[in-house]
């Protein structure tokens, strides 16, 4: 394994390769951003680090900066750790920001520190390197991500899946809840055979037992004929119930006696029939609160959790986004011939939004983008533009605030100012802007639907669980909107 250092200074270089060889690595030096980009381009297999200059002299046109981003998006697995003799804190946090490992200043480096900061970096690389079965199952699955908290997701789903515990899969919607369901059956001894969905919101009530416990010809009217359900068709495989915490609780009795003794009978039926299932159940749901408020029943709550697999938002794991956008962007270009690419400002303006969609919001953006941009890089433009349409569908018109650095639009891209529209403040991070903008559209709907949050949460399409969190976070007063 080789350590790729990049400096115009040879000096430096020379005396840097001297002490890697000294720890007993291979040493690769180039000396400009366009040698380096060429090295990787052939051997990046063979990189188990690069140490990379910020700034290089008038000869070339590219900095350590712009390197970095090319690494990050095409070799995303060689860790990066920038040197730099005129090193600000801005330039630090955009390096880390891009996905840069370290960043260390020229002034303060001694061969004792780097000796120490190499063998930090290589065990972190062969910490990575003991991930990449995890995340070849899990991209298998289409679950993308390398930092630890999906790390982690993956780890569960393997040694869970290889049980036959009851899984409880929690996280925000669109997190990606059903992909983790199909990676445990996948991993499980059951992978050959059924995987069957229960669409529970979707089940009319009157259908219920017959949906999933089939039912005996003549038990009810328009039952013509003897039928089995989803019980039965997921004998020896696996049941995932979606959306488990919307389970009416009159009905949640029902799931008790399959779970506990594996049997079912069906509707107008004296007999039971033996199933062997695996039941794998997901929510968005506060389970816990839903219990102490009596809308769950604690005995079927602890036979679904016998363990529990917890999906974290997509803005509680910004690092991943890059191979997420990686993924998106190798498989439209599969899929429709292309040969698109993503700028570093793109990515990083991916990375200033907090995605309250999730995953799923973000493929959203990006199948959208991909097909619709004019040039073969996806640039800040493209992501603006299509975040810019999504708030403009609302019932009050947003004008986004203008990200950190200037994106370039057509005058049919902006949307001609009318008397609604908001002008957001400028000098405020976008963060906050966009939570403003959140709550503002919270409360405008509030108002449409009188105070009625169930009714709310399905206009925003969001769970009512999400929408009493937001209702808590923004400090909105519900009760005002009752009364007008």
């Amino acid at each position: 394994m080789k350590i790729l250092i990049v400096d115009d200074n040879r000096d430096f270089s020379a005396t840097i390769a001297d002490v890697v060889r000294g720890e007993g690595f291979n040493a690769e030096v180039r000396n400009s951003p366009e040698q380096a980009l060429a090295f990787l381009e052939d051997h990046h297999r063979d990189v188990g680090l690069m140490l990379l200059d910020i700034e290089f002299g008038s000869e070339s046109s590219m900095t350590g900066i712009d390197v970095l981003g090319r690494s990050i998006r095409e070799y995303p697995s060689i860790p990066v750790i920038m040197i730099s003799g005129k090193g600000t804190i801005e330039t630090a946090v955009k390096a880390t920001k891009l996905g840069a490992l370290n960043f260390i200043d020229k002034s303060s480096l001694t061969n004792e520190r780097l000796i120490g900061v190499l063998h930090s970096a290589m065990e972190r690389v062969k910490t990575d390197s003991s991930n990449d079965e995890l995340r070849r199952v899990m991209e298998a699955q289409g679950i993308i991500g390398k930092s630890a908290a999906m790390m982690d997701v993956a780890d569960k789903v393997m040694r869970y899946g290889r049980t036959d515990l009851n899984v409880l899969i929690t996280g925000e919607t669109g997190t990606g809840k059903k992909l983790v369901a199909h990676a445990l059956h996948n991993v499980s001894r059951r992978t050959k055979h059924p995987f069957i969905t229960v669409d529970i919101p979707n089940i009319p009530r009157d259908l219920f037992q017959s949906e999933l416990f089939g039912h005996m010809k003549g038990a009810f009217s328009g039952a013509m004929e003897t039928r089995k359900g989803l019980f039965h068709q997921a004998n020896k495989g696996s049941l995932f119930m979606d959306e488990i915490g919307d389970m009416p609780l009159d009905l949640q009795a029902n799931l008790l006696l399959p779970m506990e003794q594996k049997a079912v009978r069906r509707v107008g039926s004296v007999e039971t029939d033996d199933v062997d299932i695996r039941f794998i159940s997901a929510t968005d749901r506060d389970l816990i609160a839903s219990m102490a408020e009596g809308r769950f029943r604690e005995q079927l709550y602890h036979r679904l959790r016998e363990c529990e697999v917890y999906i974290p938002a997509l803005r509680e794991r910004m690092e991943d986004i890059p191979v997420i956008v990686e993924h998106y962007i190798a498989k439209h270009n599969k899929e429709m011939g292309d040969r698109k690419t993503v700028s570093a400002a793109a990515i990083e303006y991916l990375q200033q939004y907090p995605w309250p969609g999730n995953v799923r919001e973000l493929s959203s953006v990006l199948r959208v983008a991909l097909q619709t941009m004019s040039s073969d890089e996806l640039e800040v433009a493209d992501v603006h533009r299509n975040l810019h349409r999504s708030a403009s569908q609302s019932s009050t018109r947003i004008v986004v605030a203008q990200p950190a650095y200037p994106v370039q639009s057509t005058v049919a891209d902006q949307p001609a100012k009318s008397s609604g529209d908001i002008d957001l403040d400028e000098d405020r991070s976008l963060k906050d802007d966009l939570a403003m903008v959140d709550k503002m559209k919270i409360e405008k709907t509030l108002e449409r639907t009188k105070g009625n949050v169930s009714k709310a949460a399905a206009i925003l399409d969001v769970s009512r669980e999400t929408l009493h969190n937001k209702i808590r976070k923004y400090e909105i007063d519900v009760a005002a909107f009752r009364t007008k």
